[in-house]
């Protein structure tokens, strides 16, 4: 019987194959649903995710983005309903999907949505390597924006900072050199990944031909401000965190968002409280949080050896 059911599948694909062959494009897409759900009832879910694969590229292949994408969604629902959770074999499968379909289809979003979901299984934000690859893919297509955010969760700093410059270069002004960066690492620190991080800002700062090579200290606050604060994360010492924040509020002040990412930095990694909500600014709030909390806390109000150093041979504006 299974050889029998084999022959008849068989016979179907070459259909499918032949009618691609000649265009006729809503038959074979109609022919691949009528496998997908007697393959599903069946529970073949290795053969099923092979063929709407191979289905899905095929119809991308022939610029077929609606039935491409709709065998690709097909193919993330049984990803899911198998528990299949290969995410290191099937990411560049997906994401070559997801590159072929055209960026105006409306579909490509649905699928791209699905393909995160079913990777955050194991995780909140989905799998690093998927966002990644996905932010490789927006990378390739100029969409500087979505990479941005895909990068953010993701693990890879270098790529991230290589993003960046390009971005920064042909986006930004030359001024903007240490916004592009700030923004990013700030983010990264939001989402307790302090590794890449400091993997995102050496990079940034090794390889962007505005930054002076051998920092810090740099020749922009800011950068100075960012590379003092990865250090204040990794001593721990709340009063250093403080003091950088005071000294640093002109550069911090020039986004609005610093300060707001900047409070949930100062929780993460140093157990401040939220600021409390009064009539003043958001900065002095933000300020007297600090302050409250130093009155309970028996760290030395001074910056590590290295940090004092660097920030008496540069300017704080």
């Amino acid at each position: 019987m299974a050889s029998v059911n084999a022959r008849g599948v068989s016979r179907v694909l070459q259909k499918i194959d032949n009618s691609i062959k000649n265009g006729e494009f809503y038959e074979a897409h109609q022919m691949y649903r009528m496998l997908y759900f007697r393959y599903l009832g069946q529970e073949k879910y290795l053969e099923l995710l092979d063929m709407l694969y191979n289905g899905a590229m095929s119809f991308l292949d022939h610029n077929q983005d609606i039935s491409g994408a709709d065998l690709g969604t097909l193919l993330v629902d049984v990803l899911v309903q198998s528990g299949n959770k290969d995410y290191t074999s099937w990411t560049p499968k997906l994401c070559k999907i997801f590159a072929k379909i055209n960026p105006i289809t409306p579909e490509r979003d649905t699928f791209i949505i699905k393909t995160i979901r079913w990777s955050s299984l194991d995780g909140k934000f989905g799998h690093p390597f998927l966002h990644q690859s996905i932010a490789q893919v927006y990378w390739n297509e100029k969409n500087y924006i979505q990479a941005r955010h895909h990068y953010l969760h993701s693990k890879d700093g270098q790529g991230c900072a290589r993003l960046l410059i390009e971005f920064q270069r042909t986006q930004g002004f030359r001024c903007e050199a240490d916004l592009f960066i700030a923004q990013v690492v700030l983010q990264y620190l939001c989402l307790s990944n302090k590794s890449t991080a400091n993997q995102t800002f050496a990079s940034y700062t090794q390889q962007h031909p505005s930054i002076k090579k051998n920092g810090p200290p740099y020749l922009l606050p800011l950068l100075n401000f960012l590379w003092f604060l990865l250090q204040a994360i990794e001593s721990r010492k709340m009063t250093s965190f403080t003091v950088l924040c005071q000294q640093y509020e002109p550069s911090i002040k020039r986004d609005p968002c610093y300060v707001q990412y900047l409070d949930k930095i100062g929780q993460i990694f140093f157990g401040l409280k939220p600021p409390p909500q009064t009539g003043k600014a958001f900065f002095d709030n933000f300020i007297q949080s600090f302050l409250n909390a130093e009155d309970d806390s028996e760290d030395e109000v001074t910056l590590p050896s290295s940090s004092r150093q660097i920030i008496e041979s540069t300017d704080l504006d």
